[in-house]
């Protein structure tokens, strides 16, 4: 433990134990993908993508130590004892700050299946860390605003479409598919302009989690229900580099998807939209309930 040193001297340490991490498992695994691109075959890339699903679990074991090294965090983790490592998961989580990924990653391993995020398109140019997550196949999201949709109506298919071929790419093998329903990071600032009807979270968007379901079908086993509470506040990053970070509350939930949301035009059906939109919008009181039961312990 590192808890001795000052707060810079630990971000410090952390920074470069994580570049490292990045540096030597990202050569790996982007040598694999480029066996995977030059012989795209099914049976070679099902077996490639096992290995590259295993090394990016050993990155996440490996971020493990020093997150321990810089810090002695107060978990409290429930919900996570009939989970399946060699399942497939929808996932869905609150998203507060960047450390949530970090969070998810820690607190799941080894529970299920390596997490695959959907991104935003300009993240693919992050120097190394861009190019893993294109060989790890998690999908890009263009994320065209309204204005932008209404002059070009031709782009409005664009991320559903990498939606259906990720995830067809992720039914190859045991795959856990995040999607953070609010679809950004929550501040005061957003809620109040959303004006949400949720005391703690903003308004969530249903679209991308009713493509993943259409796209895997019954393939998923379940949905995988994750709140995330800090109890002294949303964290930075470098907080949580610098040990800052002293309490993390994880809770999960395991929920049934229902077979009727897996097969459905949620662009082109009301009535099918209407029904993923209402079953999100249960799931979304549940967790401000909690959020707001946590807040009130605290």
């Amino acid at each position: 433990m590192l808890n001795f040193l000052p707060a810079f001297l630990r971000g410090l340490i952390s920074s470069l134990l994580l570049a490292l991490n990045v540096l030597v498992y990202g050569f790996m695994i982007l040598t694999l993908a480029i066996i995977k691109f030059v012989l795209p075959f099914t049976a070679i890339r099902k077996a490639v993508d096992r290995v590259l699903n295993t090394l990016a679990q050993g990155w996440v074991y490996n971020n493990s130590v020093w997150i321990a090294l810089a810090q002695k965090i107060n978990w409290r983790l429930e919900g996570l004892e009939k989970l399946n490592p060699k399942g497939w998961y929808l996932v869905s989580s609150n998203h507060q700050s960047w450390v949530d990924i970090f969070v998810l990653q820690q607190t799941l391993k080894g529970h299920i299946p390596f997490l695959k995020f959907f991104l935003k398109q300009q993240l693919i140019f992050v120097p190394v860390i861009g190019l893993v997550w294109w060989a790890l196949d998690f999908p890009f999201m263009k994320r065209h605003s309204e204005a932008y949709l209404k002059r070009h109506p031709e782009a409005r298919g664009q991320d559903q479409e990498t939606t259906r071929r990720a995830c067809e790419k992720f039914a190859l093998v045991p795959t856990s598919v995040i999607n953070f329903l609010e679809g950004t990071r929550y501040t005061s600032a957003k809620h109040a302009q959303q004006q949400s009807p949720y005391t703690h979270l903003l308004k969530p968007k249903a679209g991308g989690i009713a493509l993943a379901m259409n796209a895997m079908g019954e393939k998923f086993q379940s949905l995988i229900d994750v709140t995330i509470y800090y109890p002294d506040g949303p964290p930075s990053f470098w907080d949580f580099l610098a040990g800052r970070v002293k309490q993390i509350v994880v809770l999960v939930k395991e929920r049934p998807i229902p077979a009727e949301l897996t097969r459905g035009d949620y662009g082109g059906d009301a009535v099918f939209r209407a029904k993923v939109q209402a079953w999100v919008h249960e799931m979304w009181q549940d967790k401000d309930k909690l959020l707001a039961s946590l807040h009130r312990g605290a």
